[in-house]
């Protein structure tokens, strides 16, 4: 066993045991070689008694955490799951991993709940479950996997515009708003898919654009038809930029949810509405249309058809005409 200095911080270097190929060398994370030295004991203990007794080592939050994220580095919500562990650091950093129980869970969920939605807090605590599972399943360091409490599923928030809001809306946005939010309504594109929007995945003579699976929320590659309402603002924009379809002063637009939307929405008349609501308003419309789910499901880019079934209450008529098909027998 050794401790020895490298650079700021003094290091600890061990024999492999049993399980280790090579020797082991990690960082006491100070300069102070008293310190250093605590550290260096205590982990000669926990080794000695993981090579003799069988005793697990132990690990916490902070190493699972940094774990996940190397393995995950290819994922598509990469980011997206480092900003929730940054949000989980001061609530479970740390900790060691068999002292997080589901109570302290339950707590933590509590917090998280304040002021979002019950979905967002389910996305959290579904990555800490995530985790667990394989700190105990796939990396051995748990014995058990405890129980992680999740919010009751309720319907998703639908909010779509009427025809009177949607022209309402279309006279007080700026132009380039005005463009995006019809565009949005015309093809039911998420955010994030018309503010990228590049001319080189747009094919006018085909009437289609396509999205490939990287760029999409459920991973699949996305081929969308497009309506005349999408052409002609295609047609509108296309001598703006070479690169980019949505742009203002020659820059491409990443943020929609500004002060200009805003204002619009309010001399609009137009409350509790997001942007992405344009999307519900392009499922909406077209189930009131008829289209059917599994259309729907298509042109929109949804994974599953009971995605689409939320919408199945806004066109009633469809089943009001399969109803009448008893009429006549009824009848006689």
């Amino acid at each position: 066993m050794t401790l020895y200095k490298r650079e700021k911080y003094w290091w600890v270097k061990f024999a492999p045991i049993k399980g280790e190929l090579k020797p082991f060398f990690t960082s006491t994370g100070t300069a102070i070689k008293r310190d250093a030295q605590k550290y260096h004991d205590k982990l000669q203990a926990e080794r000695w008694e993981q090579d003799k007794l069988g005793v697990k080592p132990r690990h916490t939050w902070d190493d699972a955490a940094a774990k996940f994220l190397e393995e995950t580095s290819h994922k598509r919500t990469h980011e997206w799951d480092k900003s929730m562990l940054r949000w989980f650091q001061p609530h479970l950093g740390g900790k060691d991993l068999i002292d997080i129980n589901r109570a302290l869970l339950d707590q933590v969920k509590a917090v998280r709940a304040k002021g979002f939605s019950t979905a967002t807090a389910n996305r959290y605590m579904a990555l800490v479950r995530t985790i667990l599972r394989k700190a105990c399943n796939d990396w051995e360091w748990l014995d058990r996997v405890p129980k992680v409490g999740m919010f009751k599923n309720a319907e998703g928030r639908i909010r779509s515009l009427s025809r009177e809001e949607f022209a309402r809306l279309m006279e007080e946005l700026p132009e380039h708003l005005a463009d995006m939010a019809r565009f949005s309504v015309a093809t039911g594109l998420r955010q994030a898919n018309v503010t990228r929007l590049q001319w080189k995945q747009v094919s006018l003579e085909r009437r289609h654009l396509w999205v490939s699976g990287a760029e999409q929320k459920n991973g699949r590659p996305h081929s969308v038809p497009l309506n005349q309402a999408a052409i002609d603002v295609l047609l509108k924009r296309q001598r703006d930029h070479p690169v980019h379809v949505f742009t203002y002063d020659g820059n491409p637009i990443v943020q929609v949810n500004t002060k200009a939307w805003r204002n619009a929405l309010q001399r609009a008349g137009i409350m509790d509405f997001r942007w992405h609501d344009l999307r519900h308003t392009f499922a909406t419309w077209h189930r009131e249309a008829g289209t059917p789910t599994h259309e729907l499901q298509r042109l929109g880019g949804w994974k599953t058809q009971s995605m689409v079934e939320r919408y199945a209450h806004v066109a009633p008529e469809g089943l009001q005409a399969a109803a009448s098909r008893l009429d006549r027998i009824l009848q006689l």
